[in-house]
């Protein structure tokens, strides 16, 4: 019970509608263990005595009890639904809530399929044990005790006999729980792997067919469902061993009970009518013990399910923010690194060595070098994407730890190499960081973006709808929303991570002579691998290996001989050698 215990906060406020709940479920058990005793009033006192007077008033009070336990089913299944319906919400709100917080250090090492089983089938199976499967479990053990009382009042022996069983059974069913709880967990993850590889392969269904890699996804799916497919049959086999043994045993029990309760009948120390009533509540024990494997199937599941989501709930928050944290108007846009050391878990190397420099506010800073050299690496320390392992990072000379994270990243602007657009209208991307902004802003931002004229080609302007990931425009025009966005918010810093990467030589002159004056007052960072999107920066950073091996303006870089230049000399090489052909 200890995953149960943990997630108490989400479910015991609403104990009152489990509580009301399980109050009608006692009322329906009740009526229940009442039919075998109308049974055995009908066949000894009107049936062999007779007495034919009483069916009216039997008949009466039997559709009075089904009206009554029909209007206690509805209310307890209304209420155990509420009761479910209602602590999952706030479970599945607070596991969203969790994965926003969360930084790019968890997101990592998850796979977004594995998050979406979670987050659907894992908590609908926690929600259906809330609303069914714990108020079985009591109503089958109320059941049972109520049943026994009355089968002690009819016979103690045969009642004795029945309770001998109990404990086979029980015992039976608890190596079942033992071994299908594992299995069920192993399903869950399994599904979990399936689920990432079907969302892989329609993210990138681009990159498969245009490699011709349809056969080898289709392997690979095959693999992954192939596992599915086994943990499954290797929980059907657990319940095709434990299941009708169960039955087995109770099929033993019946038989012993009939024939004691016949030799009882015929030596008339029990009447007819009681031992088919006694018959009928054995099946109100042995029937629900039985059944009591799928109800510990349930819990079993309910468990994994649990188990799984207290993974996220519990998920270490790495980036912590000060209970006095800063909120400022505004951040001037001064970053300082000094000695910062980076690395993404402890076993890796580097992806950051002793990092210095200062950027003013205002001033432009140029990043290059290799993919994998740590130019990202740095912008995500602004925004305290990541913490740095050494040293520290300051914006006006505070550290970043010291602000408020909303407020911090509220005034970073960031256009990424990859830019993400949601499934909804231009105007709303636009303006996904600032909503309250105004229409004539929207507008301003896209047409510095180089936005407006395209936008204003479209068969709806600013509220055509885009698809998924921004389907139906070109990567330059995904990007020149995302640099639209990122303006609109009127940060201090500007980062543009290749920002202008997916877009052609004449769309990015556009944009760097459209950036100028977005740049003014404000700190930027340019990370590029063209030269020609950088060497008008204030500063360059060459960076290799996570380390900064050169720096200066474009001019002092070109003149050392160094990295630069030769990066320099051969994208212009290869320039000239393109014209050359052409």
């Amino acid at each position: 019970m200890k995953t149960f215990q943990k997630l108490k906060g989400f479910y015991w406020p609403y104990k009152k509608y489990f509580i009301l709940s399980l109050v009608f479920v006692l009322i329906v058990t009740a009526i229940t263990v009442i039919y075998p005793m109308v049974l055995q009033i009908t066949i000894d006192q009107v049936v062999f005595a007779s007495n034919y007077d009483l069916i009216p008033l039997l008949s009466i009070g039997f559709i009075g009890l089904m009206i009554i336990k029909g209007i206690a089913n509805f209310i307890q299944q209304y209420l155990g639904d509420l009761f479910g319906v209602t602590s999952v919400y706030h479970l599945r709100d607070e596991l969203y809530k969790k994965l926003q917080r969360l930084s790019f250090t968890y997101y990592d090492n998850a796979r977004t399929g594995d998050l979406m089983s979670r987050l659907t089938m894992d908590v609908e199976g926690f929600k259906f044990f809330l609303a069914a499967g714990a108020k079985e479990i009591i109503r089958v053990v109320f059941l049972m005790l109520t049943s026994l009382v009355v089968m002690f009042y009819y016979s103690a022996v045969l009642a004795l006999v029945t309770m001998a069983v109990m404990p086979f059974l029980i015992i039976v069913v608890k190596r079942f729980d033992k071994a299908v709880h594992p299995a069920f967990r192993s399903i869950r993850q399994s599904l979990g792997r399936l689920n990432t590889r079907i969302q892989e392969n329609v993210s990138g269904m681009n990159t498969v067919k245009s490699l011709s890699k349809e056969d080898f996804e289709i392997d690979r799916f095959t693999v992954d469902n192939k596992q599915y497919r086994e943990v499954n049959i290797k929980t059907s086999n657990i319940w095709a061993k434990y299941f009708p043994f169960m039955e087995f045993i109770g099929n033993i029990a019946m038989i012993m009970l009939m024939v004691l309760g016949g030799w009882l009948v015929i030596n008339e120390r029990m009447s007819l009518g009681e031992l088919v009533a006694f018959f009928s509540l054995v099946n109100y024990i042995i029937g629900p013990l039985m059944f009591l494997g799928f109800t510990v199937n349930q819990f079993s599941q309910a468990k994994a399910s649990g188990e799984r989501l207290l993974e996220i709930l519990e998920a270490e928050e790495d980036i912590v923010e000060k209970d006095d944290a800063l909120e400022l108007n505004r951040l001037k846009g001064h970053v300082t690194f000094k000695d910062v050391t980076l690395k993404y878990t402890d076993d890796d190397d580097p992806a950051l060595k002793h990092i210095n420099f200062d950027a003013p506010p205002g001033k432009v800073i140029g990043l290059i070098g290799a993919t994998g050299a740590g130019k990202s690496s740095i912008t995500q320390l602004m925004t305290r994407f990541y913490e740095p392992a050494e040293g520290e990072v300051l914006i006006d000379g505070r550290s970043t730890k010291d602000y408020n994270l909303k407020f911090l990243r509220k005034h970073i602007g960031f256009v990424l190499q990859e830019s993400f657009l949601f499934s909804t209208s231009i105007k709303e991307n636009i303006a996904y960081g600032n909503p309250e902004a105004s229409m004539e802003q929207i507008i301003a931002a896209a047409k510095r973006a180089q936005a407006h004229d395209f936008i204003l080609e479209l068969p709806k302007g600013y509220d055509t709808l885009l698809g998924e990931r921004g389907m139906g425009l070109s990567g330059g025009q995904r990007q020149r929303i995302a640099i639209a966005r990122a303006l609109l918010i009127d940060p201090s810093i500007l980062i543009l991570d290749d920002a202008t990467s997916a877009v052609d030589m004449e769309t990015e002159f556009q944009i760097q002579r459209a950036l100028k004056e977005v740049m003014t007052n404000r700190t930027t960072f340019i990370i590029a691998h063209r030269i020609s999107s950088l060497k008008h920066a204030d500063e360059i950073l060459v960076l290799d290996e996570g380390e900064i091996v050169e720096r200066g303006t474009h001019d002092q870089l070109l003149s050392n001989g160094g990295p630069y230049q030769r990066i320099y000399e051969i994208q212009y090489r290869d320039k000239h050698a393109i014209m050359g052909t052409v």
